[in-house]
C-alpha cells in the first residue's frame, strides 16, 4: 500500500493507470445499473475522465 500511496504522489504510471482504470469501471457500472437515474445521468462524464485521465497518465514515466 505504502508503494502504490509514493507512486501516486511521485506521478508514475502505474498506480495512476489502475485509477483511471477504476474510474472507467465505475463509470461502465453507472451506465448499466437500473436503479439510479443519477448514476446513469453522470455514468458518460465518468467514463469519459477517466478515459482521458488513462491517456494523459499512458505518458507519465515508469
Amino acid at each position: 500500500m505504502n508503494l502504490f500511496i509514493q507512486g501516486l504522489l511521485g506521478l508514475r504510471r502505474g498506480p495512476w493507470e489502475m485509477v483511471a482504470s477504476i474510474v472507467i469501471a465505475v463509470g461502465i457500472f453507472m451506465l448499466m445499473q437500473p436503479f439510479a437515474l443519477a448514476l446513469y445521468t453522470y455514468s458518460f462524464i465518468v467514463t469519459l475522465v477517466g478515459t482521458v485521465m488513462f491517456i494523459v497518465v499512458s505518458h507519465f514515466p515508469e
